[in-house]
């Protein structure tokens, strides 16, 4: 009966099942499901992943590379080509297309294959019960009728009912675009009048996609992999992150190419036709001049630079979720950081446990125990440091039979978190969290014993005690306690009032050693590092003093949340400490900073740093983060270091600019060809190159870049962020891209007056001249343009870069000095010309080192 149901209707009818209906319907047990049924239901069912999370099958990896611009209008050429018969034009683009879609294909192909592996390493899991054992699971082997327990900070890995709650809160962003969280209950489903209600609206459904911000529950899995709401929404949506400025920009140079190609295809042919008188050679011509304007490698350079570069991470422990982010890390200026574990140490110790006047007191250490080991949310580095110091000093547990009762879970507004237990036939209500917070819901304090009113002069005494243990760099939480507060077992956020403040636990988490180098080199790179951390400021200042972040200043979450953001532009400018941060302070602060015009990166691995991850151009994580902490991010460190990340951003400026070195090449030299194909169209009495010679003269050079993305990159390009600059692009075209104009016209001139090659019958030997200058300036000046420094002395290409190079110039003479010219339409070149060959490519490359210094010195930029 279910099947025939939409989706949405059938989890309203499931909703209205009774607890029992609804395990008979699942057909499942409050033990969870035997092994054997779970594997029966995997089968039955399909892994619990939705068409987003699947990879690309190779078939749609062709398509997708035939679909690309450059190689569509490359085969729109090929087949005017062949309807008008020009077969050698024919197979020449033929094999341009496939080299090209070949390449990509293989580049995307082994680049999914190797993210898909790394992946393995940050596979996330879920919490499920089967046979009454509760243990993890990844989540792709979560099946229909599975019992799951849900915890802050978890993802929720299916659409599923819940059975059992604890002030859970979930955020529903991804699915309803809500930035509040919704509070869920059990049996809180609808009435049946309420008709118009969608099951996502139900507060006692929660589905995949979500994640759980607060709170604790337990649920029945209802709907898995492609049958939830989310997998609805992967089949008409990506879920990547918006295009970076860097894919935008190439957007723009790919529509100007393509528009530049449209325009001049009628005009070279419309010249050709009128001044030489043969429509068809001059039709030929212009396919081949707008054959020569398509960059078709560009993607495949893109591709192959960014797979490149995501390998390159790997080997250096840095996964990377999303290519284009790897452009993001070399442009990134800004990066915000969490404190815990990235500048520090992330091994907090206790080393304090005191009284309310900062004397050391044992009942303080056995309250906090009780809290720490008897609750069941996300336990933080401090709950284990309190753990792990009781099993060291291997002390006896505070009382001889304790039960639990309820637990008040942490949320990032109380911050704090309760748990009551049975002790000693009194009930105990055990409270530790930040001494603000804590402040403000004790109105007595206990001393030796002793219960007193929290006075305003008490309340001075505990601040600077704080404050002491503060300055000494410790993080400080405030305990306080609350006996036989009443008979019933259900206790809620209203109980925690009125409390008894007992005392103070003073944890320790050091600076890194290796902080303030990596520190140092970010900032030597370009990058300013600030501090977002929802700790304590004066700790917080303390820790970047040690580590070299100029702190003298800092803000605070509630000072953030009184300034406009014009004003908090003004403050995020200067300031590098931002302290007792929410999580929508640290996003707010994050799109201050971008709006600024910065490219922002932010690394954090707490459930509270999801939204920011989410929110910077560049969202970095650890692989012991939480769930939902790992799916925010576009980059994941295998080990939790800043100088891991500033390799990182080094690998990412490499890619960037060796990318750069190829669009300012081809836009240059595709600008100075246009010119020089204009200029030879409108004076020759023939065609300056047939469309075949044309076609393979770009056919090899295409091929000599292949290896652009394996090229070295000079220690100064690396020294600063790069940015993707449309304007520099055409300044660059117009400053470089004339020179080679220059030398092809004088090219023309010689083979016209000294060759004696001015006549219709004589064309074959100007185009053989032609042909091989032409290649072999386009070749070389990859080497001038590929550093600032003086080529081949200050700064040498990579050996594949210069193989390449060799083995395109070779191909040139092998086509000319071979029996291979005749094939081509080329005349054998006499040995007076060699001599000119070489003189012009000599002055052309120092020309071209002269234009470079004169550009670089009036613009200060190159690459």
């Amino acid at each position: 009966m279910l099947k025939k149901l939409s989706k949405d209707q059938e989890l309203k009818l499931l909703a209205k099942l009774s607890e029992r209906e609804l395990l008979m319907e699942m057909r499942t047990s409050f033990q969870g499901l035997s092994e054997k049924d779970a594997q029966e239901r995997l089968e039955e069912y399909g892994p619990n992943k939705v068409d987003a999370q699947k990879p690309t099958p190779a078939w749609l990896m062709i398509l997708g590379a035939f679909k690309d611009p450059f190689v569509l209008v490359l085969a729109l050429l090929m087949v005017i080509s062949f309807m008008t018969g020009d077969i050698e034009a024919v197979i020449v683009m033929g094999i341009m297309i496939l080299a090209s879609v070949t390449i990509t294909f293989v580049q995307e192909f082994r680049s999914q294959k190797a993210s898909l592996a790394l992946k393995e390493l940050i596979e996330n899991t879920c919490s499920v019960t089967r046979e009454g054992v509760t243990r993890e699971i990844p989540m792709d082997e979560v099946v229909p009728g599975d019992i799951v327990t849900l915890a802050t900070g978890d993802m929720i890995p299916a659409d599923a009912i819940l059975i059992w709650t604890k002030d859970l809160f979930i955020n529903q962003s991804s699915l309803t675009g809500e930035s509040m969280p919704v509070e869920k209950f059990v049996d809180a489903g609808i009435k049946e009048s309420d008709t118009n209600v969608s099951a996502l609206d139900m507060q006692d459904l929660v589905f995949m996609g979500t994640d759980v911000l607060s709170g604790q529950g337990k649920a029945i899995i209802l709907k898995t992999g492609q049958s939830t709401f989310f997998g609805d929404i992967a089949r008409n949506a990506t879920t990547k992150r918006g295009k970076t400025a860097f894919e935008d920009g190439l957007t723009k140079v790919s529509k100007l190419l393509l528009r530049m190609v449209m325009v001049l295809f009628p005009i070279v042919l419309l010249i050709n036709g009128f001044t030489k008188g043969d429509w068809s050679e001059a039709l030929f011509f212009a396919i081949a001049v707008a054959v020569g304007l398509t960059p078709e490698m560009l993607p495949m350079i893109v591709t192959s630079n960014l797979a490149k570069g995501a390998m390159s991470l790997a080997k250096e422990k840095v996964i990377v979720k999303e290519l284009p982010s790897i452009q993001n890390l070399g442009s990134m200026d800004v990066l915000c950081t969490d404190k815990t574990g990235t500048i520090t140490e992330d091994r907090v110790v206790l080393v304090q446990h005191l009284n309310p006047f900062g004397q050391e007191d044992q009942q303080v250490l056995d309250m906090t125990y009780l809290n720490s080991y008897y609750q069941t949310g996300w336990k933080n580095l401090m709950d284990i440091a309190v753990l792990n110091y009781y099993e060291e000093a291997q002390l006896a547990e505070p009382f001889q039979e304790v039960t639990k009762i309820d637990e008040i879970p942490f949320d990032f507004s109380r911050r704090r978190l309760t748990v009551v237990v049975n002790a000693d036939g009194h009930q105990l209500m055990v409270t530790k969290g930040a001494a603000e917070e804590m402040e403000q819901v004790c109105n007595y304090v206990e001393i030796d014993g002793k219960i007193m009113d929290l006075t305003e002069d008490i309340r001075e005494k505990l601040r600077q005690v704080n404050l002491r243990l503060n300055k000494q760099g410790m993080r400080v939480l405030t305990v306080a306690v609350k006996r036989d507060a009443h008979a019933d077992a259900v206790y809620s956020v209203a109980d925690e009032q009125d409390m008894i403040m007992i005392g103070f636990m003073g944890f320790l988490d050091p600076a890194k050693e290796s902080a303030k180098t990596a520190i140092a080199s970010l900032h030597g790179h370009g990058v300013n590092v600030k501090v977002l951390t929802g700790d304590n400021a004066i700790v917080a200042q303390k820790v970047c003093k040690d580590v070299g972040i100029e702190a003298s200043e800092y803000l605070l979450g509630p000072e953030i949340d009184r300034l406009s953001d014009e004003d908090l532009a003004e403050k995020a400018a200067t300031t590098n400490l931002f302290a007792k941060l929410n999580p929508m302070q640290k996003s707010r602060i994050i799109e201050t900073i971008q709006a600024a015009g910065h490219t922002v990166g932010f690394m954090g691995d707490g459930i509270n740093d999801a939204p920011a991850l989410r929110t910077a151009d560049v969202g970095i994580s650890v692989d012991t983060a939480a769930d939902i902490t790992k799916d925010a991010s576009s980059i994941i460190l295998l080990e939790k270091s800043l100088n891991v990340l500033d390799k990182g951003v080094i690998e990412g400026r490499k890619v960037f600019t060796n990318m750069m070195k190829y669009i300012k090449m081809t836009l240059s030299s595709n600008f100075g060809n246009v010119f020089s194909i204009l200029v030879a169209s409108a004076f020759l009495p023939f065609l300056p190159m047939l469309s075949i010679q044309l076609l393979v003269q770009n056919l090899v050079y295409d091929m000599a870049q292949l290896t652009i993305p394996w090229d070295n990159v000079d220690q100064e390009e690396l020294a600063k962020p790069v940015k993707w600059q449309v304007r520099g692009l055409l300044k660059f075209t117009v400053g470089i891209g004339p020179v080679s104009s220059i030398f092809d016209i004088t090219t023309f001139l010689v083979m016209w007056h000294v060759f004696g090659a001015n006549t219709v019958q004589d064309q074959a030997l100007f185009q053989a001249g032609w042909f091989m200058i032409g290649l072999t300036t386009q070749t070389l000046v990859v080497h001038m343009i590929r550093t600032r420094k003086l080529p081949f002395v200050k700064s040498s290409a990579s050996p594949a870069v210069m193989l390449s190079s060799v083995l395109a110039i070779a191909v040139g003479f092998v086509i000319i000095l071979t029996s291979l010219h005749h094939v081509f339409d080329f005349a054998a070149l006499p040995a007076s010309y060699w001599p000119w060959y070489i003189g012009i490519n000599i002055a052309y490359l120092v020309t071209v080192e002269l234009a470079k210094r004169i550009y670089i010195h009036v613009t200060q930029e190159w690459i």
